[in-house]
């Protein structure tokens, strides 16, 4: 039986409390979530509630574990019942962010794999503040909202210690924006057994950093336009024709809003310069390269090819004389969808750095790589070229519905592999 004070019981019923500020909860037909409820330790809310969201419950036929998935105002929290009721309760927290004109639904299928992947180690959060046009509204805002949610599922979940973002295409953007405002320094506490002497510090201590008041660790992203879409094939539906980027750059914004403007680097509020330029240094109030140094990984997924959505340049965060060449392209058996993985280390960094001190050539682009490149990154390449599902690249990389884009399973597999707990 659930106990009132568990882990499970607060965060049911601090999704009560935000549900019954803003709606009345309805009754609603429930399946069994997997364990057992009493109404004399859970209030009517929290027990209305359970009934309403357990319908999008699903479990693991065999009996071996159960997963739950709860809606909330913000989004939807997903995780191991019984992982969630043990002693070992998850501590790592997986926010993942959907791209333009997405919802929270985007990620369901990778949300499953993660908890019946790791049942005992995480709590996967799928954001739900930008959907649909509300991906209209600019980086910057959206960014904001995605802050405001973590900190509010951070709460509703008290035993969680550590972080990570996966996100995918402008949801990678919005992401950035978001652990930049998250971000906090905090001073390394020194132990107490250390003599006088040996206390005595310099003006400048080591910090420990924090996004969100817990640990970061992996920041992921999914054919992520890095560098935006404004020219050198960014934006791969217009083949790099000059006239068509060019008209692209001075119209998105009637499409899809102030996104638009930010995406094509046209923005220019108060006279600063393009938000994306701005998001590759700290700035006063928001430590955007601080916070992206913050995590102990840094991995860009991009499609080599049939994205024509996302320029493999712009997902990768490389120049276009470094994108590795097709004859460099391998085929993993356990992977066959992964064509190519890149890992550079500080050193690479420090000598990428000086071969290109002497360039006064710098442009928007290249300005954008030097700012993200102070920080080592991971790259995936992912290629469906044999795949039936290759034209819908863009959306198959995260296996948006599986039903469409199935083959990128794989790359969902490859992610959850390789994740640092």
């Amino acid at each position: 039986m659930i106990s009132v004070n568990s882990p499970l019981a607060i965060a049911v019923s601090g999704i009560a409390t935000e549900k019954s500020s803003l709606n009345p909860i309805r009754p609603r037909g429930y399946r069994n979530l997997g364990f057992r409820l009493s109404s004399q330790r859970f209030g009517l809310k929290e027990m209305e509630l359970v009934r309403k969201v357990s319908r999008g419950c699903f479990s693991d036929r065999s009996g071996k574990g159960r997963m739950v998935e709860v809606e909330s105002v913000d989004g939807e929290d997903v995780f191991d019942a019984a992982a969630a009721e043990s002693k070992f309760f998850p501590e790592h927290l997986v926010i993942m962010v959907n791209g333009i004109v997405g919802s929270s639904a985007d990620w369901k299928y990778a949300a499953e794999q993660f908890v019946k992947k790791l049942p005992d180690k995480v709590i996967v959060h799928r954001s739900e503040c930008n959907y649909s046009t509300l991906t209209f509204n600019g980086v910057d805002l959206m960014g904001e909202r995605l802050a405001d949610e973590v900190l509010a599922v951070v709460k509703r979940w008290p035993g969680v210690r550590k972080i990570s973002f996966v996100a995918h295409s402008l949801g990678g953007l919005v992401a950035r924006y978001a652990i930049a405002r998250l971000y906090e320094p905090f001073p390394k506490m020194e132990s107490s057994s250390h003599s006088v002497n040996h206390s005595v510090q310099s003006l400048e201590q080591p910090y420990e950093e924090r996004i969100a008041g817990l640990e970061p660790m992996n920041f992921i992203t999914f054919a992520t336009p890095h560098l935006g879409s404004r020219g050198h094939k960014q934006l791969p539906f217009l083949c790099g024709v000059p006239f068509l980027e060019k008209r692209a750059s001075l119209t998105a914004h009637w499409i899809v809003g102030k996104s638009g403007k930010h995406l094509f680097l046209t923005d220019s509020d108060d006279g600063k310069p393009p938000l994306l330029l701005q998001m590759v240094n700290d700035s006063d109030d928001l430590k955007f390269i601080s916070a992206l140094r913050s995590f102990k990984r840094r991995v860009a997924y991009a499609n080599a090819n049939y994205d024509h959505v996302v320029g493999w340049g712009t997902s990768s965060i490389r120049r276009q004389d470094e994108l590795p060449k097709i004859n460099h392209l391998v085929k993993d058996e356990k992977y066959p969808h992964i064509v190519y993985i890149e890992r550079e280390t500080t050193e690479d960094l420090h000598n990428k750095a000086s071969s290109i001190a002497g360039d006064q050539t710098t442009d928007i682009e290249e300005e954008m790589i030097q700012g993200l490149t102070q920080v080592p990154w991971e790259r995936v390449d992912v290629s469906f070229h044999k795949s039936k599902q290759r034209y819908v690249a863009h959306n198959t990389i995260q296996v948006k519905s599986y039903w469409l884009n199935s083959d990128g399973a794989d790359v969902v597999f490859h992610m959850i592999d390789n994740f640092l707990l």
